[in-house]
């Protein structure tokens, strides 16, 4: 597939300041970040495309070898992992690195660490977090076991046998790119790739550890405690910096991805921050009224259910819902009333319900209208 141009993406031209390049890039990042577009795979698209595009553009040096040679001139260079697709995590790495706060600092996360580094770096481990509704209405920390790759403990991760060391790779001279001259009528072109020798590090080991073989990594296992903050819904997710798989041949740790589920719950179904419980009643307990206990996030509580209520009324309990992420206001719980009608009766129950069903009082309203009419306030 042919990527578009960087600055058709951003929507500026080839002479743009870095200060526009940054404000076009921030207005779209806003726009299309998955937090604020959950499961919208065109969106999420749009912000990789965005980041990259911008990753790009606002370092000089890559921008000039764009401006000279297009994708070529840069190819390897967007994505500072190289020999990988720029994908969701490295966009957004890049969003979170550029200083824009926002979404990142939501889960205190940001820095992107040091895209010149050479060395490959880890790949990133996604894992999904369960929670119930309790759970994300008062926040919690969780412990969990992951296996990932981690530093080789013979070598220090070098990859080098002990008493030897990685040499400088003769084929790029520890650049770990390889640049090749070519001409045309059009003029002289440079193609930049990466070493196929060293893999871009810049180093080649020729006496391997026999413990990791020369990858300078091993299979192990590691605990980590997330602190899940108060009001998550599924589809949020933490980044948690530098514990995921280490790098070959001493390159940086990859992050760990916390994905947010929600647990279906027995009682509620959640709306926002407001969470909405179907409240059965009586026959009786709707012509007479009645005090009744309902369950809420935190154990229970009493509620006055009104004399001639109808089914469908919806009643409201004030800040008993979910807080709103990283802010003190909190959703209402909402009592969707539903009058219950008995399947069995016995004798007795048959003969109550008999000498009542010709009153006149107990009969519905005989004009559709005037049903609507009666249920106006049921949502208000």
């Amino acid at each position: 597939m042919t990527k578009r141009d960087y600055y058709e993406i951003l929507g500026v031209g080839k002479s743009a300041s870095d200060d526009d390049i940054k404000k076009a890039y921030r207005k779209l990042a806003m726009k299309y970040h998955p937090d604020k577009n959950p499961g919208d795979k065109k969106a999420e698209e749009s912000f990789k495309e965005a980041s990259e595009a911008y990753e790009v553009l606002r370092d000089s040096q890559k921008r000039q070898r764009y401006d000279a040679y297009g994708h070529a001139g840069v190819k390897g260079q967007a994505n500072p992992f190289e020999g990988m697709e720029f994908d969701l995590s490295d966009a957004l790495r890049t969003f979170m690195s550029g200083g824009f706060g926002g979404f990142g600092d939501i889960f205190g996360t940001g820095g992107g660490g040091n895209r010149r580094d050479r060395k490959l770096r880890g790949a990133d481990l996604q894992l999904k977090m369960p929670l119930t509704l309790e759970e994300i209405s008062t926040g919690v920390v969780k412990k969990i076991r992951i296996k990932k790759q981690v530093k080789c403990t013979v070598c220090t991760g070098s990859g080098a046998k002990a008493g030897s060391s990685p040499q400088t790779c003769p084929d790029c001279k520890g650049a770990g790119e390889v640049r090749s001259v070519s001409h045309s009528i059009f003029g002289q072109f440079v193609n930049i790739t990466t070493c196929s020798r060293c893999h871009g590090s810049g180093q080649i080991i020729k006496d391997l550890c026999q413990t990791c073989r020369g990858d300078g990594r091993i299979s192990g296992e590691h605990e980590l405690e997330v602190e899940i903050p108060a009001g998550v819904a599924t589809g949020n997710y933490l980044s948690i910096q530098n514990e995921g798989n280490v790098g070959p041949k001493g390159g940086p740790a990859g992050d760990v991805i916390v994905i947010i589920e929600e647990k279906e719950h027995a009682y509620f179904e959640r709306n926002g921050d407001d969470i909405i419980y179907e409240l059965p009643v009586s026959f009786m307990q709707a012509a007479l009224g009645d005090k009744v206990k309902v369950p809420t996030l935190e154990g229970s509580a009493e509620v006055d259910i009104a004399a001639g209520i109808q089914s469908g009324k919806i009643l409201r309990m004030r800040s008993k819902g979910l807080p709103h992420l990283r802010q003190h206001h909190r959703g209402d719980q909402l009592l969707r009333v539903r009058v219950w009608t008995p399947t069995k009766l016995n004798k007795e129950e048959r003969q109550i319900f008999e000498k009542l069903r010709d009153n006149e009082n107990l009969q519905p309203p005989k004009s559709i209208k005037s049903v609507f009419e009666k249920l106006k306030g049921v949502f208000n």
